[in-house]
């Protein structure tokens, strides 16, 4: 029978994900691609990206100025089924330090393969700016 939200595999993912955002808002680029499986079959959907394979997804960080992030997360949420898949999903608001705020949502979707825990699929999205 699976396991829905086995406790250990909800750490790992949270503490997976949190090396995930301090890699994203400090740039590093090497710790972004060893999260992400390296594989043509990986996938990132971004705001204005469809990145399909590693070597798409690696191309697209490289040629990313060195833009620095501080959004503030909320609805934080892993829901783990069984022990070696996760689905990670947040909102969160901010983003490029002195642009607009803006608010957005991330889903990521994580398998435990043979090389250890991996980002097999992300999306990123931004709502549409409200009027306030």
């Amino acid at each position: 029978m699976l396991e829905i939200n086995h406790p250990k595999t909800i750490a790992e993912i949270t503490d997976l994900y949190a090396q995930y955002e301090t890699a994203l808002c400090e740039n590093d680029i090497e710790k972004l691609d060893a999260l992400f499986w390296d594989s043509p079959q990986v996938v990132r959907f971004r705001l204005m990206e469809n990145l399909y394979g590693s070597a798409a997804v690696k191309a697209f960080r490289r040629s990313r100025s060195g833009v620095k992030l501080k959004p503030e997360l909320s609805n934080f949420t892993v829901t783990a089924f069984g022990t070696d898949t996760a689905i990670v999903t947040l909102e969160f608001i901010g983003g490029i330090i002195g642009k607009p705020a803006r608010e957005g949502r991330q889903t990521q979707v994580w398998r435990k393969l043979p090389e250890g825990w991996k980002i097999v699929s992300a999306h990123v999205s931004w709502l549409p700016f409200q009027n306030q």
